[in-house]
């Protein structure tokens, strides 16, 4: 199982990004996946999870309306769509692929594999 995220870097304030990760290794649309992001010097937050075909998502209930999960089955890829920036965005992302029972994840969904992460770093 791999996975790979990118489309991190340096933003300004109100900016907006489009992470992706690649997923590889085993059948992507056997699985839910789902984002976690790191701020520096805190522990890692739930951000987001979507259902195997990409109908049902569910987000961190202070992210609702920034962030958009979204996933190409065909194309093995998950999307993170996150618009106006805001410097408490920094962070480092990381995608996860959740355990084989879930069917909608949230918070304490439990995953099993996760990427090395990318940075996304908002500061004018």
């Amino acid at each position: 199982v791999q996975l790979v995220e990118s489309g991190g870097g340096l933003v300004q304030p109100g900016g907006s990004l489009r992470l992706s990760c690649a997923a590889s290794g085993f059948k992507f649309d056997d699985y839910a996946m789902g984002w976690r992001r790191q701020p520096p010097g805190k522990s890692l937050e739930w951000v987001s999870g979507i259902s195997r075909g990409g109908d049902s998502a569910a987000y961190a209930e202070s992210l609702e309306g920034r962030f958009t999960v979204s996933r190409d089955n065909d194309k093995n890829t998950l999307f993170l769509q996150i618009t106006n920036l805001d410097p408490e965005d920094t962070a480092r992302y990381f995608c996860v692929r959740h355990t084989a029972r879930t069917i909608i994840p949230s918070q304490s969904s439990a995953y099993d594999y996760w990427g090395p992460g990318t940075q996304v770093t908002v500061s004018s």
